[in-house]
């Protein structure tokens, strides 16, 4: 009887009404209001707003460290993901729940965890600053913030990859007389490709977007530290809404360019 209700039509009809209402209201119209602020005083001004130097210095200096974050974790990510799923040791299902730690933390506090680790009161900080070498208030900080919050991104895309793959293959090229190198290169990490190139646009996107962090351990000091997610803020604090909206704008455009490209990846892999 509960099967029969369910298939029902307005039991349908009023399941996926509430899913679309739920998607218009909270993720359609906020986005939709996004890029009408930010041409609510016109294209003129639109392009003004992009097109201040600040503004797109922050936009810069973001794509270039959210790129360095992406690199680093992509080589950290899959050689953690290899270790998780190839290897037995103690502490292993202990270390695969840390890897989920970045999601559950508020990033502020991710950020606080930096300050700790390596401001200029802690011994790293100190030890650093005797070297010449200073992390916090300066872009090593905000791009080991980036790394963190996005962590799990690259490691959880591969896992599931690596868990599932036909170990028949990688067999058949050591009888074959492959090296070890070879087999990686030429039958493993073809098969992990797609998870890795997910996860980096996972990992990259979401790091454009970083505030939490990054507002705690960067200075944001025009041209040199100052990311566009605390430009945004800035210009909010500052009630310019229109400058705000229009450097979302961009935000908002490369992230859907990247989720874009990730629905292609995973068709592809599905076909």
């Amino acid at each position: 009887m509960n099967r029969t209700l369910l298939r029902h039509k307005g039991w349908t009809w009023g399941f996926r009404s509430t899913v679309l209402l739920y998607f218009l209201l909270l993720i359609v119209l906020p986005i939709a209001g996004v890029y009408v602020n930010s041409f609510s005083e016109g294209w003129a001004a639109f392009v003004q707003n992009i097109s201040d130097p600040i503004a797109w210095k922050a936009v810069l200096l973001t794509l270039k460290l959210a790129l360095i974050a992406t690199v680093i974790n992509v080589l950290i990510g899959t050689m953690s993901a290899w270790v998780l799923v190839r290897y037995d040791f103690a502490g292993k299902s202990l270390l695969n729940s840390i890897v989920d730690l970045p999601f559950a933390l508020p990033t502020a506090v991710g950020g606080l965890m930096i300050l700790v680790l390596l401001g200029p009161n802690s011994w790293m900080g100190k030890l650093a600053d005797t070297l010449g070498f200073q992390f916090v208030f300066h872009q090593p900080a905000i791009i080991i913030a980036m790394v963190f919050v996005t962590f799990p991104f690259v490691i959880r895309a591969i896992q599931p990859l690596l868990e599932e793959m036909d170990h028949s293959a990688e067999e058949a090229s050591y009888t074959l007389g492959a090296s070890k190198r070879d087999t990686f290169f030429r039958v493993i990490l073809p098969s992990m490709s797609p998870g890795i190139i997910s996860g980096a646009m996972l990992a990259f996107s979401r790091a454009l977007a970083e505030f939490g962090a990054v507002v705690l351990v960067a200075g944001n000091i025009p041209g040199r530290t100052l990311t566009a997610s605390v430009y945004i803020f800035g210009e909010v604090e500052s009630d310019n809404e229109a400058g705000a909206a229009a450097i979302s704008v961009i935000l908002l455009t490369l992230s859907f360019l990247i989720l874009w490209l990730i629905n292609a990846v995973q068709t592809r892999r599905t076909r």
